[in-house]
């Protein structure tokens, strides 16, 4: 992967690998009240190590332990003794090198940061119990909330999308509740996104919130919050609104899936620059509807981007599919008996394992005879979402593609290509006449031994490695060659491998019929990529000659 800035065809989903604190590092989530360790649960006191541990504010509040700090503040467990809990308190941060203005400037935001989440009443909303001035100092008094950030939680490894999508709903919940409180979060990010008990979901940090009707604190020229999470508007200095946020939630989203923002770069400036030109791939993990969604919200024009109610019909879907559902209604433990369990045996009943496996048989049995009705399978049906393309003029053939690729073609030289919207997978087909020399033709042997030289000028690839082995495709000889090779441009210490998968057809004297996909040649980038060839191979139809 480069880090030059973005180039709209750079990849930036398939390939990369979730980030890794560097050796040394403090890993403590460094943004929010109530984010624990990420390598337990729930904080564990240490009153002898951290200095100021025993000291009471407001009179009320006795700090027991740190939990994390932030550019804004340190956060603090600590011990309500007037009602007895335990709560968290954000302490002021303020760098001693600050004017007395600019450490006013914190101290507002401070105080805003309580006003805003105050005003938001959501269940997925941090709540806020007090606001303790304190040697001059406003001291933030919150509830705790038990658990680990999503950023921890994506240090142990990315979510499927299902787990995203809950995740992902109760954050639109804040934020919907917040935007119709007249409050923009502007800084949505796995750092401030807690993960409590009982699947509690929290949206935490509005120390940079806009408020409506409130005078802006952010000086002429700067912007805050985290740039892989800020939305290309704001960048360019527009007025953000609602879908700013709701943009953040989407790279978040993607990051859920895939463990690190897609605009990531190894700098700033590069990692703006490719907020604001960078086209991301697909999540390679959440493709389908949370995949399709995560495209949408990351849109560089706010008005393209879908609304509250549409993401969450997706999110919706995705976190509750109806075959999910059903299923847990039929063997939730402790769910009632359908109305028709009359009929089952006394002792089937009373052993949990032996129902399972009579309402497993009843199921494989009617599947069988759905089968054995309706062969679904007979015939030449397409999957979902693919379509039938005759290209008789250019290649004499009829091929399927997926509905939403885009198709090119180059008449001279008889090749018809697809490009799917993602930019991940390409599908080339050509018909040729055999020549020797540059066109190794239907020999696949040929074919590995020049891609071993470099492919096409010896320029085109490196490091190549291919597999060969003979094929027939509507009784027609053929070869298919597998090849992992890594762009011979490719500069980087690890840089991103590719797949060629190509079928060879022979033809009648010197012609050949050519069909290759590309793709990337690791993860699960692989596996969908080799489900298309295969898929794309059964719907190549070949003209009799």
């Amino acid at each position: 992967m480069n880090n030059d800035g973005g180039r709209a065809s750079e990849p930036t989903s398939y390939g990369l690998q979730p980030p890794r604190p560097p050796a040394g590092h403090d890993t403590q989530p460094a943004t929010e009240a109530a984010a624990l360790p990420r390598q337990a649960a729930a904080p564990t006191p240490r009153p002898q190590t951290d200095p100021g541990a025993g000291r009471v504010i407001g009179g009320r509040y006795r700090l027991v332990s740190r939990l994390g700090h932030g550019g804004m503040g340190t956060v603090w467990r600590a011990h309500d003794e007037v009602v007895d809990r335990d709560v968290a308190i954000k302490e002021p941060r303020v760098p001693e090198q600050l004017s007395e203005r600019e450490r006013d400037t914190v101290h507002l935001r401070m105080q805003r940061e309580a006003r805003a989440a105050a005003r938001i009443d959501h269940p997925s909303v941090v709540t806020m119990h007090d606001v303790v001035v304190e040697d001059g100092r406003p001291w933030i008094v919150m509830e705790l909330v038990r658990g680990q950030s999503l950023a921890a939680r994506l240090q142990e490894g990315t979510l499927d999308p299902r787990e995203a999508a809950r995740i992902g709903l109760a954050v639109l919940g804040a934020l919907t509740a917040a935007h119709e409180a007249g409050v923009l979060h502007r800084d949505v990010k796995p750092d401030n996104v807690l993960l409590g008990r009982g699947d509690r979901v929290v949206l935490t940090d509005f120390g940079i919130a806009q408020v409506e009707g409130e005078q802006g604190l952010t000086e002429t020229g700067a912007f805050v919050g985290s740039p892989e999470f800020i939305a290309p508007e704001r960048l360019l200095g527009q007025r953000p609104g609602p879908e700013s946020d709701l943009w953040s939630l989407g790279v978040v989203l993607y990051a859920a899936v895939e463990g690190m923002s897609p605009f990531r770069r190894s700098h700033t400036p590069a990692t703006l620059q490719a907020v604001l030109s960078a086209e991301p791939q697909t999540p390679a993990r959440g493709s389908g509807a949370l995949g399709t969604l995560v495209m949408q919200l990351l849109r560089k024009d706010p008005a393209a981007r879908p609304g509250a109610t549409e993401i969450r019909e997706t999110l919706e879907s995705v976190a509750r599919p109806p075959q999910a559902l059903a299923a847990t209604q039929l063997y939730a433990p402790g769910a009632a008996a359908p109305a028709a369990s009359g009929w089952i045996p006394p002792v089937l009943r009373q052993s949990r394992k032996a129902l399972y496996g009579l309402l497993s048989g009843i199921v494989a049995v009617a599947v069988a005879l759905v089968l054995l009705l309706a062969n679904p399978f007979a015939g030449d049906e397409l999957p979902p979402g693919w379509l039938v393309r005759p290209e008789n003029e250019l290649l004499k053939a009829q091929v399927t593609v997926p509905q939403d690729y885009k198709r090119f073609q180059a008449v001279e030289d008889g090749a018809v290509w697809f490009s799917d919207p993602s930019g991940v997978f390409e599908i080339a087909f050509w018909r040729s006449e055999a020549k020797g020399g540059d066109d190794p033709g239907p020999d696949g042997e040929a074919r590995k031994a020049r891609y071993g030289k470099g492919g096409r000028d010896g320029m085109e690839m490196k490091d190549a490695k291919s597999t060969v082995r003979a094929a027939q495709h509507q009784g027609r000889e053929a070869s298919e060659v597998v090849t992992d090779w890594t762009p011979y441009s490719a500069s980087e210490p690890d840089p991103l491998r590719y797949r060629y998968h190509e079928l060879l057809i022979k033809g009648d004297g010197k012609t050949y019929w050519h069909l290759r996909v590309k793709m990337p040649a690791a993860g699960k980038a692989v596996r969908d990529g080799e489900a298309l060839y295969a898929e794309i191979v059964k719907g190549l139809k070949i003209q009799s000659s």
